[in-house]
């Protein structure tokens, strides 16, 4: 872990004021339990209580993982006691119900000191530690869950780096539902690419999860599940033009043709010199799932580094548009989160000024979307490496 210096970005806007554009307005002092030097690298929504509405699980590093309990109206409170009193190097957390007793559970990865996490909800705001049933420890930095073998269970996808990257695929067991079977080695390339973010997804309309791998060491990769849980890697799908060091991968239809298109979100470095290209990249299929590199004719060119980006509708034009994390590398220093709007053909353009609040600043990371105050507007919380944690209510 390292210790960086912190820079303050000033951004111009004509908003009348520093916490509210036409679309978002930043609610952070009144609704996120404040903490400006937590390093929340992802956040999951989920009604952990019964309450109806969507409250917020935070991995963090270095310290506890969190559970904060939403009022209804996207107000906050930290609900402490409720995960592993250690600090670990968490990154990344996913919450589904894994045992299939209709309780969301949650599943938490580490890196640096290889410690993942697994609890069993109770449905009542509280949780139970399983973390004995994981079935390995590694550097873990890319996570996802889904049912990869159709038997209606989700399973558990972990991207791992470090020299022993290989990634992990545990696959639930219909006969005890909430363990797990290692399938890694029959199931998944055996390669060492030090993945960063792994997407499960159907990409060839065949109703089978896919896979899309984006890793610090080029190249990324796309595998085909052929139903059963057994993923081949097909790198001529994808074009990759230059070397890419990726932190988060969407798939969402970019261009609205009605096939899945990718986006690798992208750093030049974790904190270090000037490297690779870390502008963020879109790969339009062809409806042949063959992805080509559209990125100049389709991106804002950009010098930051995204660790995180998310897909949103923020205008309510019907076109996902996109909200990217931003660190100034080298340097490591604070930006704006920013906002690219999508024109409805898969063409973007920074509409940052206009759309995010001024005081949107941090070393951003991590970036999830959903209704949190209930009102059916999409809101967007985004973590931050040694920043505070920030809301913005969608509007």
């Amino acid at each position: 872990m390292f210790l960086w210096l912190a820079v303050s970005v000033t951004w111009a806007c004509e908003s009348p004021s520093d916490t509210e554009t036409d679309y978002f307005r930043d609610v952070t002092d009144t609704h996120v339990p404040q903490d400006p030097e937590a390093h929340i690298l992802e956040v999951a929504f989920a009604d952990i209580d019964g309450d109806g509405d969507p409250d917020v699980i935070a991995a963090l590093e270095a310290d506890e993982n969190r559970l904060y309990l939403n009022d209804g109206s996207g107000k906050l409170t930290w609900k402490k006691g409720i995960f592993k009193a250690a600090k670990h190097d968490t990154e990344h957390v996913r919450v589904t119900d894994f045992d299939n007793d209709g309780y969301l559970d949650a599943v938490f990865v580490a890196e640096d000191d290889q410690t993942h996490e697994y609890y069993l909800g109770n449905g009542d705001g509280t949780f139970r530690d399983v973390s004995e049933r994981l079935l390995g420890m590694s550097e873990g930095n890319g996570l996802d869950v889904g049912d990869v073998d159709g038997d209606g269970l989700p399973d558990i996808v972990v991207g791992n780096s470090g020299v022993e990257g290989q990634n992990f695929l545990w696959i639930n067991d219909p006969a005890h539902p909430g363990f797990f079977t290692d399938c890694t080695y029959e199931s998944l390339p055996q390669v060492n690419d030090a993945t960063q973010a792994i997407k499960l997804t159907d990409l060839n309309g065949d109703g089978h999860l896919d896979m899309v791998v984006g890793n610090e060491v080029p190249p990324n990769r796309l595998l085909i599940n052929n139903g059963k849980g057994l993923f081949t890697d097909h790198a001529e799908l994808l074009e990759l033009p230059e070397p890419l060091e990726t932190r988060d991968v969407l798939v969402f239809d970019v261009d609205r043709d009605d096939d899945p298109d990718i986006v690798f979100a992208n750093l030049t470095s974790n904190g270090g010199a000037w490297d690779k290209n870390p502008q963020a990249r879109v790969l339009i299929n062809d409806g042949k799932i063959r992805f080509r590199d559209e990125t100049e004719d389709r991106m804002p060119a950009q010098k930051f580094s995204t660790y995180s980006a998310r897909e949103i509708d923020f205008d309510h034009d019907g076109h996902l548009d996109l909200l990217l994390s931003a660190i100034a590398v080298p340097g490591f220093h604070e930006e704006q989160l920013r906002a690219y709007r999508n024109n409805g053909k898969g063409y973007f353009t920074d509409v940052t000024k206009e759309v995010v609040p001024p005081s949107a600043i941090g070393r951003s990371w991590n970036i999830t979307v959903g209704d949190l105050n209930g009102d059916g507007i999409v809101d967007a919380f985004v973590g931050g490496w040694g920043s505070q944690g920030r809301l913005l209510l969608g509007k």
